[in-house]
């Protein structure tokens, strides 16, 4: 059974990870979706996957938008925590960008650029 919480431990704060992550970090995109990943690094002291999203307010000039956006990404990771895992490993930082100006219609349209990136991921 899987565990579906985002709790506080899973969430990326800390300013030196994040600079670590843009730093040494890799892309990847699926549609929409950009994400930057950093997994198994030295300077990592998590046991856990870290995730953080973003959403720029070049696209969404309203926070009321970029809120939503940032609540549907934290929402899909909540739900597919296990593939997401399954991608990208457990020792992992990683960011979620959604870069299109559109305001994404449903949840599930969300959620299939998602999946789309983590099967992608499996591949390579």
């Amino acid at each position: 059974m899987s565990d579906f919480k985002y709790p506080k431990a899973e969430k990326l704060k800390k300013d030196t990870e994040i600079t670590l992550l843009f730093a040494k970090g890799k892309w990847r995109s699926c549609g929409n979706l950009r994400i930057i990943i950093l997994k198994n690094h030295p300077d990592l002291q998590n046991e856990n996957v870290k995730l953080g999203v973003s959403v720029s307010k070049r696209y969404f000039k309203k926070a009321v938008y970029r809120n939503r956006v940032k609540r549907l990404l934290r929402e899909c990771y909540r739900l597919n925590k296990d593939l997401f895992k399954a991608s990208f490993g457990d020792k992992t930082i990683a960011m979620m960008f959604w870069v299109s100006n559109e305001l994404p219609k449903k949840f599930q349209d969300v959620e299939a650029e998602f999946i789309k990136l983590c099967q992608s991921q499996k591949k390579s």
